[in-house]
């Protein structure tokens, strides 16, 4: 217990002070303080940073939480299982911020009839609990249709789960191919929403949205990623980790539980040293305190 908490608490201050905090002051809050000065594939790129920033600050801070807490004896599931893993929006909602999903599913959904009262039922079930589950982030449109997007599209993942027969043209394809376009397909849906969840307001969020569709201007991707070049090492490095399989986290796990304390103290002492050399000036505080 000693040694996964360490491990935790060396991976949380990794993601949310190294990753997340640069990543943020030093890219994606520019892109969305302003997103109609900057063109389509930066806002897009900051888009994809801000999956990243949200996806270490909260999973960041949580892993430190855990690691605590089996430092002083406690133990407490993972809340976070590589969210952007997944192949499909139910399977999403199953990995990002478990506690509140087991929430939601406890104390809404299941209340309010789940799926014991038919398939109509079920979808409108689903739709009502995220788009609650969007207000309890604040009494916004944007928040709402935030949620509303995700309620919707559990209902029809589950609707074609239930329509299309399991024997179908796809079931033709590849099964790694067929996993990696809903990887694909699930983490561009949740970024769409992420929109939504990170700008200040709707014209900020449409903003973004006009940006990237009407005026991309990819070519100026070999000018962006060089101007920013740490920043998106971060990102690159951030989006390898969490791809990563779990077998190497548990190997990485598993050598700092058999390391001496001596080694432990070194370790944590280096992270905090990493730490202090690449944090900003300002302090950024947890993105999720504020709700």
């Amino acid at each position: 217990m000693f040694g996964t908490g360490i491990f935790l608490i060396i991976t949380g201050l990794i993601k949310k002070a190294v990753i997340s905090d640069y990543i943020s002051i030093n890219y994606v809050d520019r892109i969305f303080d302003n997103p109609a000065l900057y063109s389509g594939v930066e806002n897009l790129l900051g888009v994809y940073g801000y999956a990243l920033q949200i996806y270490c600050d909260f999973s960041g801070y949580s892993d430190m939480a855990i690691g605590i807490a089996l430092l002083l004896g406690f133990h407490f599931n993972k809340n976070f299982d590589s969210p952007y893993k997944s192949a499909s929006i139910t399977e999403f909602w199953r990995r990002w911020h478990i506690f509140l999903s087991s929430w939601l599913r406890d104390y809404l959904y299941i209340p309010l009839g789940g799926n014991r009262k038919g398939k109509l039922r079920t979808y409108l079930n689903l739709l009502t609990t995220m788009t609650l589950g969007g207000l309890w982030h604040g009494a916004s449109l944007r928040f709402i249709l935030w949620e509303a997007i995700h309620g919707v599209s559990l209902s029809l993942n589950k609707l074609y789960l239930a329509i299309i027969p399991k024997n179908n043209i796809l079931t033709a394809v590849n099964p790694y191919v067929r996993k990696i376009f809903g990887i694909l397909f699930t983490f561009n849906l949740v970024c769409l929403c992420w929109i939504f969840f990170r700008a200040d307001d709707m014209g900020k969020a449409i903003n973004v949205i006009n940006q990237i569709f009407t005026d991309f201007r990819g070519e100026l991707i070999l000018e962006v990623v060089p101007a920013y070049s740490t920043v998106f090492i971060l990102v690159l490095i951030g989006y390898i980790f969490h791809f990563m399989p779990e077998v190497i986290m548990q190997k990485c796990n598993g050598w700092i539980i058999r390391a001496p304390h001596i080694g432990k103290a070194f370790l944590l002492i280096l992270v905090i040293w990493l730490v202090v050399q690449i944090r900003t000036s300002e302090i950024v505080p947890f993105i999720y305190f504020r709700f």
